[in-house]
């Protein structure tokens, strides 16, 4: 059914089907019996509960960040099965991005290719939906990461302050954070990614994070792009700082793992970060090298190239406690956590 769907859709712009879909999604889900049939219908096992980070997980089946940007769909993701949502990313300032058309499907290698530029509307008004969120839906399983940005216009040896003025803001409200410096659609982000670039803004944020009460579990997002030396420094200052964990991976600037086809399309396309099946066996030979560097002892949430519960099962054999789907969800539609979760291994699902 879904398949068929899709078909149509994929007729039109990728953001424009996103906004209508969601759209949609919301005003069924304003209807408390719909909400409720819709959550019956998508609805994973409840077998699959897991601790991971201090949090404890309905199923390890998240959505990355990207997908709902400014919180604006949490309720209607719940209904669709997600033991968590990955808001953002969030930048201090609203901005609107880069210019569109900004988001390209390869439906050939089930893949995207995006340039989105962060736009979000920013941390405030993103901070107080998700306290209206929060006051509204007391008795939600559903946890909440805040991935947060830098904005365009920063420069990059300030960079710590925008991390931190999220990361402050969003704090009440958000379960664990993760830090965004390998998005390849803002320039310069991902010199970031350098060791002494990450170790002043982790610093930054981790003695705000001892500031409160209940300090939130931060991880680091990375490109799965990095050398081997690159990754070995985040290796070693994940220990040295005491990292609580780690996203792998963000989308990639590469285009060797498409077709023929794809890549003469992408070559028109031109700049972008490619997501979906293309990334899956990169990202995997990443997490296993962490998870073998580390001897397991860094907790990682899986991204890139999951689809199903095969993919999702490959990941959290080579090390993950968490997975996350983004191109999956576009591709294989609204039962991908039900699917994933009715075929994950009862080993699988995890406590770190």
């Amino acid at each position: 059914m879904y398949k068929l769907l899709r078909s149509f859709l994929f007729l039109f712009d990728p953001e424009k089907v996103h906004s209508f879909s969601m759209t949609m999604l919301k005003s069924i889900c304003s209807v408390p019996f719909l909400q409720r049939l819709l959550s019956k219908l998508f609805k994973p096992a409840s077998n699959l509960q897991c601790s991971v980070l201090g949090l404890a997980f309905s199923n390890p089946v998240g959505l990355g960040a990207g997908f709902d940007k400014n919180a604006s769909y949490l309720r209607e993701l719940e209904a669709l099965g997600f033991g968590f949502v990955e808001i953002g990313t969030v930048t201090p300032l609203p901005q609107d991005g880069n210019e569109k058309p900004r988001v390209f499907r390869l439906p050939q290698d089930k893949a995207l290719i995006n340039r989105m530029g962060f736009n979000n509307d920013g941390v405030e008004i993103i901070a107080n939906r998700l306290q209206q969120w929060k006051e509204k839906n007391k008795s939600s399983n559903l946890l909440i990461g805040g991935n947060i940005g830098k904005n365009k216009i920063t420069p990059n040896e300030e960079a710590w302050r925008d991390y931190e003025i999220s990361f402050v803001t969003l704090h009440p409200y958000v379960d664990y954070f993760v830090v965004n410096v390998s998005s390849p659609n803002t320039p310069g982000l991902r010199e970031l990614q350098e060791k002494e670039s990450l170790r002043k803004i982790f610093e930054a944020l981790q003695n705000r994070n001892r500031q409160f009460q209940k300090p939130k579990p931060i991880l680091l997002k990375i490109a799965p792009d990095l050398s081997t030396a690159q990754v070995d420094d985040v290796i070693d200052l994940a220990s040295e700082i005491k990292l609580d964990g780690l996203v792998i991976s963000n989308t990639t600037i590469g285009r060797d793992p498409l077709s023929q086809r794809s890549k003469a399309i992408s070559d028109h396309i031109g700049m972008g970060g490619l997501s979906g099946l293309p990334v899956q066996q990169r990202s995997t030979a990443l997490l296993q090298y962490i998870n073998q560097k580390t001897g397991g002892k860094i907790p990682v949430i899986a991204s890139g190239g999951i689809f199903t519960a095969s993919d999702a099962n490959e990941k959290l054999q080579a090390g993950a406690s968490l997975v996350q789907v983004w191109t999956g969800f576009v591709y294989e539609g609204p039962a991908i956590v039900k699917n994933i979760c009715k075929g994950l291994k009862p080993s699988t699902s995890v406590t770190t």
